[in-house]
């Protein structure tokens, strides 16, 4: 088994906290990185505010969950066994994202930071999801998108780094807030998307996109 350094547990515990102080995260939610392409890291099983410095656990890919560790850490195993270019994968629970998931309703690409997610699956089932079977299904749902829309039961989110990962999480929010305010406003919801080279253009990450997030997410 694997061991994660003092390095890469404080980045874990640094996630966790992020997405906390960015609101997307309450009493739920996991966040994890990649540690090889046999092992990840998730952070403890705590609200993520609460983490602290507390040591998280060192996950295989290939076989069950440790004892103790939550069970929806299964979508990360899966996720990871399967995209070998995810480095980070991030359980979140963002309200404007959560309350347009139980109309079935997913961000579109409307703004800069919403072109991140120019085509969001969505799962349908309400349920907490905690079988192989089920996070197997879920992790073909989601495909190469970087997110996945749980109705009613928030996301998933993963990135190359943790850095990106947190990243999304935030930029998936954002697009939820700008996708029910347009609706609320009374536009048509087919009105106003970016169109796809306009998508295409702002899918970039040069000029410190994530580290500039980052640095703004953990600055308390």
């Amino acid at each position: 088994m694997a061991e994660a350094s003092a390095e890469q547990q404080a980045l874990v515990q640094q996630a966790a906290a992020a997405l906390a102080n960015g609101g997307l995260v309450h009493a739920y939610g996991h966040v994890s990185m990649r540690l090889d392409a046999e092992h990840f890291l998730v952070c403890a099983p705590q609200p993520l505010a609460c983490v602290g410095d507390t040591p998280g656990t060192v996950c295989r890919v290939n076989a069950d969950l440790p004892q103790g560790v939550l069970g929806e850490v299964r979508i990360h195993r899966e996720i990871y066994r399967n995209r070998p270019g995810i480095g980070a994968v991030a359980r979140v629970m963002p309200p404007a994202l959560m309350a347009l998931s139980t109309q079935g309703i997913v961000p579109t690409p409307r703004h800069g930071i919403g072109a991140y997610f120019d085509d969001v699956p969505l799962w349908p089932d309400p349920r907490l999801l905690r079988d192989d079977a089920a996070a197997r299904e879920l992790v073909a749902t989601m495909g190469e998108s970087p997110a996945i829309v749980m109705r009613g039961n928030g996301a998933v989110v993963a990135g190359e780094t943790v850095q990106q990962a947190v990243t999304l999480a935030w930029f998936l929010e954002d697009a939820a807030r700008i996708e029910r305010d347009v609706r609320a406003m009374g536009f048509a919801p087919d009105s106003g998307l970016l169109n796809t080279e306009e998508v295409t253009a702002r899918q970039v990450w040069a000029g410190g996109v994530a580290e500039r997030m980052w640095t703004w997410l953990t600055r308390l």
